[in-house]
């Protein structure tokens, strides 16, 4: 016998997103499992809807209410599936949370996720960003993804490769947006582990510890601690986290802002182009702790947009759109947005 699906009408999304922006959903359906998935795509009325998944909300500004049909991802799990000679390969659920998962990978003598410590968002969202952070992005963890496509219920397994992974992007933002939804994701954890800690904060740590060695749960720990200085706790206040991607520019563009900014926090790509920091730029424009309306610039880490309290949607995207302005204005850089808009 089948498990009836549990579908909700009229639901506030508030509390399932991060920034805390209100907006109701017409029709939303909590996944619990892939066979759920195929439900949904077998169902009279659900079937041909238009669909929007919804993880953790950490990635996200709701401007509306939504009519798309919210499918809810709740698939749970986490498991040692393979070890290899050289890689232990790690199943995860697609909503779990992403912490939780680096969380329970360290426990477990599973090292090689903790860079990317304390990143907000679901395991199955984890992909679609091909998030990152300190040296180390999704990507480079990656084994294969099962999805299930959202007209057939088929459920496909996609490699690296078919992902299309880069930076901030991958192919669920282009030609399997809102066509296929993510279900298991397969990380694969290098054997023998090697820490990365070519970053000024963690260089920082082992010179206040005199810890030259540190081992994974060190690593786990120092990442927390730097990221919970800098970031705001969405359940205190709310928050998408970084809001904008990192501008890549070219060596002759980087020399020529840094002629014009010495300051300017850069860093050498491999490609031979320049990442630049948007929290320096967005900051050398001026808007840490400014607000319009209920939307706030972090007064820490100008990267990151709060909710002041009440906040809608609208107020978020006006905030957004002046201090790209003035970053253009400035540094004739267009800045990029990190979440979805709805």
């Amino acid at each position: 016998m089948h498990s009836a699906l549990l579908i909700e009408r009229g639901i506030s999304l508030k509390p399932y997103n991060t920034f805390g922006l209100p907006a109701m959903a017409q029709t939303m359906v909590r996944i619990g499992s892939e066979a759920d998935v195929r439900r949904v795509v077998d169902h009279p009325e659900l079937g041909r809807a238009p669909k929007f998944v919804l993880g953790g909300g950490s990635n996200l500004v709701i401007t509306q209410d939504v009519e798309r049909c919210v499918l809810k991802m709740e698939i749970k799990g986490c498991r040692l599936l393979e070890t290899r000679d050289d890689a232990w390969i790690v199943e995860v659920g697609a909503g779990e949370r992403w912490h939780d998962t680096v969380a329970w990978c360290i426990e477990h003598g599973l090292p090689g996720l903790e860079n990317m410590a304390l990143i907000p968002g679901t395991v199955g969202a984890a992909p679609v960003q091909n998030i990152g952070a300190y040296g180390l992005e999704l990507k480079d963890r990656f084994e294969s993804l099962d999805a299930v496509d959202l007209t057939t219920g088929r459920t496909v397994t996609l490699d690296a490769t078919v992902c299309r992974f880069g930076y901030r992007d991958s192919i669920f933002k282009h030609e399997l947006a809102g066509k296929s939804v993510i279900t298991k994701v397969r990380l694969r954890l290098p054997r023998p582990w090697q820490p990365m800690l070519g970053y000024l904060e963690l260089e920082r740590k082992m010179t206040e510890t005199g810890i030259t060695a540190p081992d994974a749960r060190q690593v786990f720990d120092w990442i927390c601690a730097v990221r919970r200085a800098k970031l705001p706790d969405p359940a205190v206040i709310g928050n998408a986290g970084s809001f904008f991607k990192n501008p890549v520019v070219t060596a002759e563009q980087c020399r020529d802002i840094i002629g014009r900014d010495p300051e300017i926090v850069h860093y050498p790509m491999p490609d031979g182009t320049f990442k630049l920091a948007a929290g320096w730029l967005i900051d050398a424009c001026g808007w840490k702790g400014k607000t319009i309306g209920h939307a706030g610039v972090y007064d820490k880490q100008a990267l990151v947009l709060v909710n002041r309290g009440d906040a809608i949607g609208a107020e978020v995207l006006t905030l957004a759109r002046a201090i790209q302005e003035s970053v253009y204005g400035r540094f004739g850089i267009r800045l990029e947005p990190e979440p979805v808009v709805l």
